[in-house]
């Protein structure tokens, strides 16, 4: 098992930045990919941005050029980069990895770490 802790959430103005950190600690060997997600209120979780353990990238289109992600040398450690927040971007954001096929179940969740934009 992997364990994820979040990090870097909290309350900025609109058009404000903010950098999350995810660290995983634990069976790490098992890590294919890191993703984050996020899901406002009353919203259905969605995949904001992930980066395989051979450093390749995906970001949501709609987030492109505003939101990047990257990670530590050693591939455990996770980071967003969030630029020119606006309140459509409030919500819980989610750290995930997904596990390689030789490692038991799908993956593990962090906690969630609150990002609240003010207008």
């Amino acid at each position: 098992q992997v364990q994820l802790v979040e990090s870097g959430g909290g309350l900025v103005e609109a058009g404000g930045s903010l950098r999350l950190s995810c660290a995983a600690s634990g069976d790490t060997g098992c890590i294919s990919a890191m993703a984050w997600y996020r899901q406002a209120p009353e919203r259905e979780r969605e995949l904001v941005a992930a980066i395989t353990s051979e450093g390749r990238t995906f970001h949501a289109d709609s987030l492109k050029g505003r939101f990047t992600i990257s990670s530590a040398k050693d591939n455990f450690t996770t980071y967003l980069q969030m630029n020119d927040l606006s309140s459509e971007d409030t919500g819980v954001y989610y750290c995930n990895v997904a596990y390689r096929a030789y490692c038991p179940g799908p993956g593990s969740w962090g906690q969630g770490t609150q990002v609240t934009v003010s207008s």
